[in-house]
């Protein structure tokens, strides 16, 4: 049985009663509660930031170590968003709980509230996630257990870390390509009149490591260093603006290295971008020890706003960069202000709220193959489906959500998962079993895992027009054998391949096949297609949708599948 309780956010989570009748709750959660005394907070009586990093750091690191029954140290936290500021005499709470484990890694899922004691008020702060490795033993490398999930919440975040760790291990390389590209169209500089020299701004401290800094492991907190970086930063953003920024986000902290007591870091910063109500600030932290050469430990950038007396963002002054260096940094902000922007766009939206086609292109290429890819796990982890029918074999399930239909056709083949996997991931070959995949066409090959097709699909009315679609697919193979292979399907916008007069452009918000190995030789294929009501009459005509024949066609899907499974070599490199 299960029951449902408010979180702190304001958000359902079920809970889940054992069979001993207690309530479930997560081995590896750990909560903080901090009260804001004026100590913590900084001269505007708000809750420092870097004050909120040090709790947030350290009630993470707690949760990995009691999974890991050992130390762990803080290898990255994720992009950051700060919904609110937090006055002096609020209460703040923070939940910290490892997601999912991996050999030596694990990432730690962080929520922050706060809470008002006179009224009884909450709401969040903010929502991020830390990776931690676990430190060698005398033994050697840590095999860290694995993490079982029991709610359906846990088997979310479960199944969406592998996703974000995909990210994390290829975001360094795609932002600077992003940013080599981007650059490039960016052209000059361009001069304003009264703009502020960026020199101005430059702030360079240093921090001499004493016990204090350091955590239970004799090496710096990584707190600590967030701190500090957030302290410098808020120095430049304060030289352009000339009053108190607000610090709105933080893209992803990255550990390069560890620093350790007596250490001297040298920490910098510098406005390298203003907007009409923005700055990002650009900061570093550097360690070195006698004569020693610096060493690089982390990097950030960091968004502020100055906010006027009504709490709305001021208009602040543009930035004048200098030579060669400081131009390219102007130049690389307005590029990843466009990527935050579309990363915020795209992975803040509920699927309910988005619109159906986002357009694509290089800059939001890896934020929309991850919403791609996440919708569908979401999907996925949904425990409420209801079977409807059932013929051949081939299993029909439906769920209500929010005003918001969803399929799910299930099967079972005698194909080995990867091969399946091998045969669906492409397109062209669907309409071999599909009879409503008239043709398909690769407009564009992204990468190895991201392909944009054009989809046409006949008419069910006698004259009437088909309809096409532009359909971003998105491939991984698992991250480790308890992952299912994913092939999610999602609308773009091509501006290559706008809407013509021959078709009707038809619309997939989230859809695609799970691919589970069940044994060497059995695989269970799950198909899910979300809909609204109001295009269920329709539904025969879409896509990705299920007719009445949905037994048919994927009884044909399962004949292609075991007619095919021994001519992969034949299979292009471009089709897998």
């Amino acid at each position: 049985m299960a029951s449902e309780e408010k979180d702190e956010a304001g958000v359902q989570d079920p809970l889940f009663i054992l069979e001993c009748g207690e309530v479930y709750r997560n081995p590896t959660e750990i909560k903080m509660s901090q009260i804001v005394l004026p100590c913590h907070s900084n001269h505007c009586g708000e809750l420092s930031v870097g004050q909120l990093l040090k709790w947030m750091d350290s009630t993470a690191c707690l949760s990995a170590e009691r999974h890991a029954g050992g130390s762990c140290v803080t290898a990255s936290v994720d992009d950051i968003h700060f919904e609110r500021t937090i006055g002096v005499g609020k209460v703040i709470n923070i939940t910290a709980k490892v997601n999912r484990a991996f050999t030596s890694s694990m990432e730690v899922g962080i929520l922050v509230t706060c809470e008002d004691l006179y009224t009884g008020k909450l709401w969040q702060v903010c929502h991020a996630f830390a990776s931690f490795v676990a430190r060698r033993t005398t033994a050697g490398k840590v095999q860290l257990k694995q993490v079982i999930p029991h709610t359906q919440m846990e088997q979310m975040e479960y199944s969406l870390a592998a996703e974000r760790r995909r990210m994390r291990l290829i975001h360094a390389e795609i932002i600077t390509d992003i940013l080599s590209s981007s650059t490039a169209q960016l052209g000059e500089c361009q001069e304003y009149q009264d703009a502020v020299p960026s020199e101005r701004t430059r702030v360079e401290s240093v921090e001499l490591v004493l016990p204090p800094h350091a955590n239970h492991q004799v090496s710096t907190f990584g707190g600590q260093i967030m701190a500090w970086m957030e302290n410098v930063a808020t120095i430049a953003a304060s030289r352009l603006c000339n009053s108190s920024p607000t610090l709105r986000s933080i893209d992803m902290f990255h550990f390069r290295g560890p620093s350790h007591i007596g250490d001297r870091l040298v920490l910098k910063a510098i406005v390298n971008n203003s907007f009409k109500h923005s700055m990002e600030v650009g900061v570093c932290a550097e360690a070195y020890q006698g004569g020693e050469p610096l060493r690089h430990i982390n990097s950030a950038f960091m968004t502020f706003e100055a906010l006027d007396s009504d709490g709305k963002p001021r208009t602040l002054p543009r930035i004048r960069p200098e030579p060669v260096e400081g131009k390219r940094r102007y130049q690389e902000a307005i590029a990843r202000k466009k990527i935050r922007l579309d990363r915020k766009y795209i992975m803040s939206c509920k699927q309910t709220e988005a619109p159906l086609s986002v357009p694509w292109d290089p800059s939001n290429q890896m934020y929309l193959s991850y919403n791609n890819v996440s919708a569908l796990k979401l999907m996925d982890a949904r425990n409420s489906w209801v079977l409807t029918s059932e013929k051949n074999k081939v299993r029909l399930y439906i769920l209500e959500e929010d005003q918001v239909l969803f399929f799910k056709v299930e099967m079972h083949v005698s194909v080995p998962a990867e091969q399946t996997f091998r045969l669906l991931s492409d397109l062209r070959r669907r309409r071999e079993w599909d009879q409503y995949y008239e043709d398909c066409e690769v407009i564009n090959q992204a990468d190895d895992d991201d392909t944009i097709y054009r989809v046409t699909t006949p008419s069910l009315k006698k004259g009437g027009r088909g309809q096409d679609f532009i359909l971003l697919a998105s491939r991984r193979k698992p991250c480790d054998p308890r992952d299912p292979y994913v092939i999610a399907l999602r609308s773009v916008t091509m501006p290559t391949h706008p809407p013509t007069e021959d078709y009707n452009r038809g619309e997939v918000l989230c859809a695609g096949f799970t691919i589970c190995e069940e044994s060497s030789t059995v695989t269970k294929i799950t198909y899910y297609n979300q809909a609204s009501p109001g295009v269920l009459p329709y539904i025969s005509t879409d896509i990705v949708g299920l007719s009445s024949g949905y037994s048919s066609s994927f009884s044909a899907c399962s004949d292609f599948l075991e007619a095919n499974k021994a001519n992969l070599a034949a299979l292009s490199p471009s089709a897998v």
